[in-house]
């Protein structure tokens, strides 16, 4: 498979309402993909789908990790999933608000930590080596997104848009390929959502990733995503360049709204 994630046909429903129906995806080596459509479409139940908080009724998710090694992820749980490389960020901030923003970063390093339990209680050297390794790679981060003076501050005393972006970096910590964004624009000002389209581009480049986000901001969505998939009522209701999206009459009456030309 040259892909780093391909879905197939994936459904869930609950009880008498199936949330997902047959929605497909393929993404490949640093693709960056929206999925977009009203409240209630089904979009932040693929990603649930996608990192395991969620178990498909039908359907298979396969994804290649790292070492090219294949993998079904149905079934599997969701600090498995992340441990071979998918993250994600929610559409409501969940930073831990009491730890400042380096103690947050840190958290992340867990699934990483080469020392086991006797090390660490006993603080023997490989303790040590490890600890510093996974606090060197955190300032490393927060000193690229430009939040290392802020690295001793409680997370909940950064202004609304710096927590969005800790909230990246703690994902990207986790050392991921495939990275999920849900609705990563959301309470932000217009000039902010022109900064994080600018970040979002970066960490494409820089890190070499492939992303999928989920987005209402139109501005965001067709000014820097390679492909667009519109969900309506769980299924896909189009796919493709933004500017085969963008001038979908179906699209355009359902979602975008009459003024999308503007």
């Amino acid at each position: 498979m040259d892909s780093v994630l391909r879905v197939e046909n994936i459904s869930i429903q609950f009880g008498g309402l199936r949330a997902v129906n047959d929605f497909s995806l393929d993404l490949k080596s640093q693709d960056l993909v929206g999925l977009i459509g009203p409240n209630g479409a089904g979009k932040t139940t693929v990603f649930n789908l996608l990192t395991g908080v969620y178990e498909p009724t039908s359907g298979t998710i396969l994804y290649k990790s790292h070492n090219g090694r294949l993998y079904r992820l149905e079934g599997m749980p969701p600090n498995r999933i992340t441990q071979l490389g998918i993250a994600r960020t929610f559409q409501n901030i969940r930073l831990f608000p009491g730890l400042t923003v380096l103690e947050n970063v840190l958290v992340s390093h867990h699934f990483s930590i080469r020392y086991n339990w006797l090390e660490a209680v006993l603080r023997l050297p490989r303790y040590w080596r490890e600890e510093a390794r996974i606090r060197e790679q955190s300032l490393e981060l927060l000193q690229i997104f430009g939040l290392a003076d802020y690295a001793d501050y409680k997370a909940n005393q950064l202004p609304y848009g710096q927590q969005r972006k800790l909230e990246i970096v703690r994902a990207l910590a986790t050392s991921p390929q495939l990275l999920l964004l849900d609705e990563p624009a959301a309470g932000m000002n217009p000039q902010e959502t022109r900064q994080l389209m600018d970040l979002i581009l970066f960490i494409r480049e820089h890190f070499h990733l492939t992303l999928l986000l989920i987005e209402h901001d139109m501005s965001l969505v067709m000014g820097i995503c390679q492909r667009v998939v519109v969900l309506d009522y769980g299924n896909i209701l189009a796919e493709g360049p933004p500017d085969h999206v963008r001038n979908n009459p179906e699209v355009i009456r359902a979602y975008l709204g009459e003024d999308v030309h503007a």
